[in-house]
């Protein structure tokens, strides 16, 4: 399905130059002179090249279609990840890299979504988010909260996020896996 290359988003999936590759971050610029552009940061979802490519409104990419597996991750195996084929039991090992910095948000169970092209696995889709206990949070300093103010926090999985105030270690809260942001307390 062609697409103008102004209507790229992040996370679409599009084929550039004979590779599959993933929109991670787009700019739209519409500079003094000339026409508008999109600037698309895109990482090559077979040999992990990252790239900046700018798109006008008249130039059209192909968006694939990849097709999507429900899995369970297993275990860590020194720099591989394994998950499971809900259906078929079959197992799967995986470069921790395929995932990227939310493999640290990976737990024992979880279900992910394998998304996979020609029958190869390449990318692999966490839940938005996942919850995680505080192990570790700063003093508040005082006079700081007039504002809406953020102190940093570990989580037990090692990940820095900023949280409330309010939040003290051994608290559980909801994160966002892909911004590694603070959402809620959790219930």
């Amino acid at each position: 399905m062609k697409i103008s290359g102004v209507d790229i988003r992040p996370g679409n999936i599009i084929e550039y130059e004979g590779g599959i590759w993933r929109a991670v971050k787009i700019q739209h610029t519409q500079p003094g002179k000339g026409g508008a552009y999109m600037q698309v940061e895109m990482k090559n979802l077979i040999d992990g090249r990252k790239t900046n490519v700018r798109f006008r409104s008249a130039e059209t990419v192909e968006r694939v279609r990849l097709d999507t597996k429900d899995y369970q991750y297993l275990y860590h195996d020194g720099d591989m990840l394994v998950f499971m084929d809900k259906d078929t039991y079959e197992q799967v090992s995986l470069p921790e890299d395929l995932i990227g910095e939310p493999a640290a948000f990976l737990q024992d169970g979880m279900d992910v979504v394998m998304e996979l092209y020609n029958e190869r696995p390449i990318s692999v889709q966490l839940p938005d988010q996942v919850e995680g206990t505080i192990v570790e949070a700063d003093a508040v300093v005082k006079g700081q909260t007039a504002s809406s103010s953020y102190k940093p926090a570990k989580l037990d999985n090692g990940v820095r996020v900023m949280v409330p105030p309010h939040i003290a270690a051994g608290t559980r809260i909801v994160v966002d896996v892909y911004n590694r942001e603070y959402v809620r307390r959790a219930d």
